[in-house]
């Protein structure tokens, strides 16, 4: 099976429609018609079900969707992975949500220095639930991704569980407390991921979301890390004791054969332990 009938069939399988489709392929719907047919008929599937109405995925088109996604992203990955080692300097990437390494990124990076295997390591910074895509296309090598997240070809190892707290604003009525119950926020414990993602989605950096929550704004529940790193006049952070974990992982691609990767996880979570323990004895 070739990578463009493939390709051709990701897009009808996401617009489900094949005039969309062909649009954001740059051709028109006929040859598209006829590549997926002839996918069709060398699988001996139908991978749509169509009608007067439109077409939907099949069973068979709804596994090989998945499945596609993973093997187009691995040819992607090999692609510039391969670009990357043929660079005069090769480097590790690492991506990282920008405030949102719980104090890790400083110990790892100065620990790795150290390692056998280490090599230069830039740091790339982005949104949240961007790590995984960038470990499946290649972009990186490994990330700190606070979970969960979508492990889809993925490996990681849990480094470390931090209490949440909100942050409040000095003059919202609940700022007069010394600790918060979700049921004080309005919140059920079904509703936590829900309301985390929620603000996660909005793309605000840390500076952003505490500059709203000081004029009044929303209160995000943030993982503990954030009160001792990011005091600001204005803003008071208060523990929320029946709030879950939140949790710290770092993720690299199961394919990855690198040694300086491996040393750069077993080194996280020997940084994640020292910290920990550190925080433990204060």
């Amino acid at each position: 099976m070739e990578s463009r009938p493939l390709r051709y069939f990701v897009a009808v399988a996401e617009e489900l429609n094949f005039t969309r489709a062909a649009e954001r392929l740059g051709m028109s719907p006929p040859p598209l018609s006829r590549a997926i047919r002839k996918l069709e008929k060398e699988m001996g599937v139908d991978l749509f079900d169509r009608n007067t109405h439109g077409v939907a995925l099949s069973p068979a088109g709804a596994v090989l969707l998945t499945e596609a996604k993973i093997a187009l992203n691995a040819l992607q990955a090999a692609e510039r992975r391969a670009q990357r080692a043929a660079a005069t300097e090769p480097k590790l990437i690492l991506a990282v949500k920008a405030d949102g390494d719980a104090g890790l990124l400083e110990p790892i990076l100065a620990r790795f220095a150290w390692e056998p295997a280490a090599m230069p390591v830039a740091v790339r910074l982005c949104g949240w639930h961007e790590q995984p895509q960038l470990l499946r296309q290649g972009e990186a090598d490994a990330a700190l991704v606070h979970e969960p997240f979508d492990r889809t070809g993925l490996d990681s190892e849990t480094l470390i569980g931090e209490p949440r707290v909100a942050a409040l604003a000095a003059s919202h009525p609940l700022a007069a407390r010394d600790q918060l119950t979700l049921t004080d926020l309005g919140l059920r414990p079904d509703d936590v991921d829900r309301f985390i993602n929620q603000h996660r989605g909005q793309g605000r950096d840390l500076a952003q979301l505490l500059t709203l929550v000081g004029l009044g704004g929303p209160t995000p529940l943030l993982p503990a890390s954030v009160a001792a790193r990011y005091p600001r006049p204005g803003v008071v952070y208060r523990p929320v004791a029946d709030a879950p974990v939140s949790v710290l992982a770092i993720a690299w691609p199961q394919q990855s054969r690198s040694t300086a990767t491996a040393a750069l996880v077993r080194v996280a979570c020997s940084a994640a332990g020292i910290v920990t323990g550190s925080k433990a004895t204060d």
